[in-house]
């Protein structure tokens, strides 16, 4: 048996957790720091007419009020998505001259104290000439439409074709049926536990600048900060975050509140702090989804499929966030079509500039959408041309390997079919019948749906890692990759242990910072295993070649003689040996090496879902009762940990579907749902015990065989939450609803059906 990689090692981390001694941004004491806070806008969309700061300026225990004609030097914020043609407006730190959705950045007020800074925005006089303002991404796009960019005519960002829509259009024309479907995949407020917050400190000395903030993905926020805000280089950057509170993604990306803070400690000469409350966070962060889609799927007279044709409209915001149209417009690209056999599919994306927060990727980022239409494509066939949901996705299901996808993936490996089979048979779907007579017999509906889902993980091409023997005993892991709570302490130390044959107690883990960790690309794409993890093992068998060498030198053998087992090496046959530890420590300093994994290969994760969910027709209200997971992650490193990602991935994607919506009124443009009071998260009395089987079909694509794992819960959720509800309510003539199905949706459905 495998000391660590495949076993259930609890977490690391959580003692310090557990016990109170977790770091994060708010714990951290900063001598000297004054309070910074960002005066946002009341309305989605006016002229700036006028701005005075002078009776804020005047208040005792104020530093500074600026605006954007503080930072004119300063250069706007990039979009790195790499989409094209793309058009992006600049977005700086401060509105110039208009603002563009509720909550865009003003002024900055720096003081004192959080108290003293508040009470001074409330100084600041700004005069303002409302606007018309467009919420929706499709109203957005239609002549007569406010315009938000007088360089993006019809409030277009981009319009790209993928696919093949000659094949696809040919392809229809032979089908005996085509199902359309119109879905929306509604919006959604990011709500990590920990909101953002930053320290930013200027050392006038070395005109460097450090900035410590609740934030992922450190070396591409420095790079962006450095090239194109600050035009300076990136060694004058410290990046580094602390213990962060969850991010889903939306840490990940470059933002105003960075810049100002950098910008203020630098003109003021002290150190400079913000923390978001929560409903800040809810206009102040990038939210999530907001896709349109209208899909036809074709299919011949046996049920095969034969085309599948989407066009969407991603509403992108007031701005494009830095990698917000690469969820719409690229990733989602990758997963059309799903685990499902399709010859020909084409694609037609729009992403529409709306006077709301701007968008970017939240976890899954494009694969939940994609799998979404396609799903619900497919449950609307079954249920329209009268075929069995699972034996309908079972003919169609892709079945040898390796395939190409009609969108250009070679899927290397899976067990699609395998997956559906077991899911079926563990949620007992034969009993369901029963199950639902009982209900009947209560008043109650009860649904019954399946679901598929295929992951596109990778993320960013190519990661670091860095391996070092220390003179202290302990075996430094510096990574490029960084866990907001994905459990990274435990599942890397894990790897190198196993691979070194040392104590998981010699590990040292190092992230998140850009000092301390030569490069990386963060979290994101369930890339961490995938890319981070190979990463490793790459730099830990470049050290070992190099300790390998030193062995046999003071062992005077040969290197073929040497046998590396349980930390040390020895020579074969003989008992001599020397532990890699002391070699460290003869060679004088730390024995180490950084290595960048290269390589921009997909691996893909996938599984079948099944729910089931009873509906009271009295009041709407759905209550999910059972749920299913067949999953296919690859080879497991620590399967708690992996089920831990698929639980907290399956409840977000239930909220989704049952519970979040962000809603902005139509009119002005107000975010109507802009605190927890109003947006519905989650609870644990809204989900029920869930049953997951991890099957490990290991991948080439990786010396770990290891496949992501950390968006796959919410790309397969929605569709199978939704498949159930809809098989609920199919008896009493409800044939379409869209996310989120709230009771008093349900209730309204039933009523219009009666």
């Amino acid at each position: 048996m495998s000391p660590y990689i495949g076993r259930s090692v609890r977490r690391l981390e959580d003692f310090r957790f557990l016990t109170g001694r977790g770091r994060y941004l708010a714990d951290i004491a900063c001598l000297g720091a004054l309070w910074g806070h960002v005066l946002r806008s009341p309305h989605a969309h006016a002229l700036i007419k006028r701005l005075d700061t002078t009776a804020a300026t005047g208040l005792d225990g104020v530093r500074g009020v600026f605006t954007s004609a503080d930072l004119a030097g300063l250069g706007p914020m990039p979009c790195m998505a790499a989409v094209s043609p793309l058009i992006v407006p600049p977005r700086f730190a401060l509105a110039v001259e208009r603002v563009r959705h509720v909550g865009d950045p003003v002024a900055f007020v720096v003081a004192d104290s959080t108290e003293i800074a508040r009470e001074a925005a409330e100084l600041v006089e700004v005069e303002y000439e409302a606007l018309p303002a467009v919420v929706d991404g499709r109203a957005a796009l239609v002549d007569g439409a406010p315009q938000l960019w007088p360089q993006a005519p019809h409030n277009t960002a981009f319009h790209i074709q993928k696919g093949d829509a000659a094949a696809a259009a040919a392809a229809m024309k032979q089908a005996a049926h085509i199902v359309e479907i119109e879905v929306m995949n509604n919006r959604v407020v990011v709500a990590p536990v920990e909101t953002r917050a930053g320290i930013a400190r200027y050392d006038s000395a070395t005109d460097s600048f450090d900035l410590e903030l609740t934030g992922q993905g450190l070396h591409g926020i420095r790079r962006q900060l450095a090239e194109f805000v600050f035009k300076l280089p990136p060694d004058r950057f410290h990046l580094h975050a602390p213990d962060v509170g969850g991010g889903f993604g939306t840490k990940n990306f470059l933002y105003p509140e960075w810049i100002l803070l950098l910008w203020a400690a630098r003109r003021l000469g002290q150190p400079v702090r913000w923390e978001a409350d929560r409903t800040e966070d809810f206009v102040a962060s990038a939210q999530g989804r907001d896709i349109f889609a209208t899909a036809r799927l074709g299919l011949a007279a046996d049920g095969r499929f034969l085309a599948l044709d989407i066009e969407m409209v991603a509403n992108h915001g007031a701005y494009l966030s830095g990698n917000g149209p690469g969820a719409a417009a690229v990733a989602a690209s990758t997963a059309h079509g799903g685990v499902y056999d399709i010859p020909a599919i084409a694609v037609d994306v729009r992403g529409a500039f709306t006077n709301t927060v701007p968008v970017d990727a939240y976890r899954g980022a494009g694969k939940p959408e994609a799998n979404y239409i396609t799903e619900r494509c497919i449950e609307a066939a079954a249920r329209t041309l009268g075929f069995d949901p699972a034996e309908l996705r079972r003919k169609n299901l892709i079945a040898s390997f390796p395939h190409k996808t009609a969108m250009g993936l070679t899927i290397d490996s899976g067990g699609f079919v395998d997956n559906l089979d077991r899911a079926v048979a563990q949620a007992d779907v034969a009993g369901f019948v029963a199950r639902r007579t009982e209900a009947k017999a209560r008043g109650k509906l009860l649904g019954l749906g399946i679901a598929c889902f295929l992951e596109t993980s990778r993320g960013a091409p190519n990661e670091g890692a860095e391996v070092r023997f220390e003179t202290d005993g302990r075996v430094t892991v510096a990574v490029g990759t960084e866990s907001n709570g994905q459990g990274h302490e435990t599942a890397f130390a894990q790897i190198a242990a196993e691979r070194l044959g040392l104590p998981i107690e010699t590990i040292r883990y190092v992230q998140a910072d850009t000092l301390k960790v030569k490069s990386g690309a963060g979290h994101g794409g369930a890339r961490s295993m995938h890319m981070g993890g190979a990463a490793v093992v790459k730099a830990m068998d470049a050290t070992l070649a190099r300790a390998r060498t030193t062995a046999a030198r003071l062992l005077q053998a040969s290197e073929a003689e040497l046998v590396l087992d349980a930390g040390a090496f020895s020579v074969r046959g003989s008992e001599r040996r020397i532990e890699l530890l002391s070699i460290a420590r003869e060679s004088g300093a730390a024995l180490g090496e950084h290595v960048m994994n290269m390589t921009d290969v997909f691996t893909f994760p996938s599984g079948c879902h099944v729910a089931e969910i009873e509906v009271d027709p009295e009041t709407g209200a759905a209550t999910l009762v059972r749920y299913t997971a067949i999953d296919d992650y690859g080879r497991l490193i620590n399967p708690m940990l992996t089920e831990g990602q698929v639980q907290g991935g399956v409840a977000q994607g239930i909220g989704q579907a049952l519970l979040e919506h962000t809603v902005y009124d139509p009119e002005s443009g107000q975010l109507l749902s802009g605190s927890l009071t109003d947006y519905a998260l989650p609870r644990a009395d809204d989900l029920p015990a869930f049953d997951i089987a991890l099957v490990e079909r290991p991948t080439d694509a990786n010396p770990l065989g290891v496949k992501g794992s950390g968006q796959a819960g919410c790309i397969a959720a929605p569709q199978t939450v939704m498949a159930a509800l809809l098989d609920a309510l199919e008896p009493a003539g409800v044939k379409h609803l869209d996310m989120p199905a709230t009771p008093e949706k349900i209730w309204k459905a039933l009523r219009r059906s009666a």
